[in-house]
């Protein structure tokens, strides 16, 4: 029961791109409007409402990392996997999260609100009112805090191991709801796990080397082979006389 074969979880790790995204339409709605009479007040309200009010949301029900935002896998077709993984991230970390997503965002709010005087030219809602500004930035920023910690999770539940996963109990049925998850988007999403092949040795490797015993044995084998094949192609021719055993003949001759 390996997470990493979970195919949503990977998905969630978009977010790592499309943060950065939506913080610059923030800048850019921001920068539609000059600030009021009381800037700090005015962006404590924003953050107020755009990330307090969600946080106490997801701190009693986390997201669920099967969804989405628009749409979700249905109850009926999560896998076994799936639900395992439901029932693991309805622990503390998810929960963590989302005191230090609140802050980072109120700090990140300041910092653009602060800076938006820089981007009017490039503003989509140049010349509106305040007010309208900041109710454009409420959904992005509950937008910005659902992917934060969608992200963390995501990371989280991907770093766990098979048998954390397996050992998390699960209360989800084949046709029941999530109600301890938030879980948001139709149920239109059903994507086949992935396939996680462990790396293993090539066989060929071994077959390919001999051992180092034998070595020695077929070499002199196949060496002993070879001389006696070359032996028996040479013909020998025969034997020539000497001439010491020739000197009586020659010597009758001459006589």
């Amino acid at each position: 029961m390996n997470p990493r074969s979970e195919p949503l979880l990977w998905l969630q790790l978009v977010a790592l791109g499309a943060i950065p995204l939506e913080l610059v339409l923030l800048l850019l709605v921001l920068a539609g409007a000059d600030p009021g009479p009381l800037p700090g007040l005015e962006r404590a309200l924003a953050w107020g409402l755009g990330v307090l009010v969600p946080s106490l949301l997801l701190w009693r029900r986390p997201a669920d990392c099967a969804s989405l935002l628009l749409v979700q896998v249905p109850a009926k077709g999560r896998t076994h996997l799936l639900r395992h993984l439901n029932g693991l991230q309805q622990g503390w970390v998810p929960r963590i999260l989302l005191p230090f997503g609140s802050a980072l965002l109120l700090a990140v709010l300041w910092v653009l609100d602060s800076r938006a005087a820089l981007a009017p030219p490039f503003a989509p809602l140049d010349g509106a009112s305040r007010l309208v500004t900041l109710m454009l930035a409420t959904p992005l920023l509950a937008l910005l805090l659902w992917q934060w910690q969608q992200l963390g999770q995501a990371l989280w539940l991907l770093s766990s191991s098979p048998q954390q996963v397996e050992q998390a109990v699960t209360t989800i049925g084949d046709g029941s709801a999530t109600p301890k998850l938030l879980s948001l988007g139709l149920p239109l999403l059903l994507l086949p796990a992935l396939e996680i092949q462990p790396q293993t040795t090539p066989a060929r490797a071994f077959s390919d080397i001999a051992p180092q015993g034998s070595e020695p044995s077929a070499v002199s084998a196949e060496g002993i082979a070879a001389t006696s094949t070359a032996a028996a192609a040479v013909t020998v021719e025969p034997e020539q006389p000497c001439e010491e055993d020739q000197g009586s003949d020659l010597d009758q001759e001459i006589d």
